[in-house]
């Protein structure tokens, strides 16, 4: 199918200084071991576009990141082959080149690692590794690793109406109140709206029952029962539905779950709290929120 040997040899380096889409850092992050090229990078997006890397031929690594919703598939929870339905939502891919760990219980932390487990999962892609080589006819998994990476890294959402600077008076409140009154930035921090870190916000137990593990199935540690990787807030408003478990449908509900304090457990995150919004702050929220649409490109 691909000289994927020969691609990941040679092929003219990706310019060290790039130019990013307006809001996000100048650098960024690639491993020594896996250096961008334009001809892994054009590799890589083929093969996360076809649909030979799936058991039946009838999906792609896209057909759950979708390009135009944001890299992400509008459903409750992952759907895979002949329709299984995964545990979790599917998780945005946009700006992972400056992400620290992968999955919503960061269980892999390179994105080398984090490409192949779609593929490989019988709840997903189907694959086996013998049948990754043979449809890739590559010498190793880690060349179909380095490849995808190295595209999944071009993936970046920025240009945003926050990024220039044009927000509306409503978002302008909107953001006043994200960094004070709500308090959401103290987790959706910097520039990705993301601090890379697992909390136990509660959406995980149902009437005093833990229904996912979250980070916990992981380290196996007990502070880290129930608790999920910070989602980034960019593009936000295309990746409905919300959560790990898609469970609440639209930001206002997202935003009147936080506004509650969360569900209560006994490992809850001890910086929620009821916020007692007023209807009008909720909607000033939702449209600051909104202002992080901007757009997604990828490929470069």
């Amino acid at each position: 199918m691909h000289a994927l040997c020969a691609v990941l040899l040679g092929g003219a380096a990706v310019a060290a200084v790039w130019t990013p889409p307006l809001g996000l850092d100048l650098y960024r992050p690639v491993p020594e071991d896996n250096r961008l090229t334009r001809a892994k990078i054009a590799l890589g997006r083929r093969l996360f576009h076809d649909r030979r890397l799936s058991r039946d031929g009838s999906l792609s690594c896209a057909s759950c990141h979708d390009p135009r919703r944001a890299f992400t598939d509008g459903r409750r929870v992952a759907q895979g082959l002949g329709g299984a339905r995964g545990g979790r939502n599917t998780p945005a891919i946009v700006n992972r080149a400056w992400g620290a760990s992968f999955f919503w219980d960061g269980r892999t932390v390179t994105l080398e690692q984090q490409v192949l487990q779609p593929i490989l999962s019988p709840k997903e892609l189907g694959m086996t590794q013998e049948a990754v080589l043979a449809v890739t006819r590559a010498p190793s998994l880690e060349v179909v690793a380095q490849a995808l990476a190295s595209y999944v890294r071009t993936i970046v959402a920025g240009d945003s109406a926050f990024d220039r600077g044009t927000l509306s008076d409503s978002a302008r409140r909107g953001l006043a109140l994200f960094h004070g009154k709500a308090g959401c930035g103290a987790c959706h921090a910097g520039s990705l709206f993301t601090d890379e870190q697992f909390h136990n916000t509660g959406i995980a137990w149902r009437t005093g029952v833990l229904t996912d593990e979250g980070r916990a199935g992981v380290t196996h540690a007990d502070r880290d029962r129930g608790a999920f990787k910070t989602p980034s807030l960019r593009e936000v408003a295309r990746t409905a539905p919300y959560m790990h478990d898609g469970g609440l449908a639209t930001l206002e509900q997202v935003i009147d779950y936080y506004d509650r304090g969360g569900q209560r457990n006994p490992g809850l995150d001890s910086r929620l709290r009821p916020l007692h919004l007023f209807p009008a702050e909720k909607q000033d929220l939702v449209t600051f929120l909104r202002s992080l649409t901007g757009r997604v490109r990828d490929g470069r």
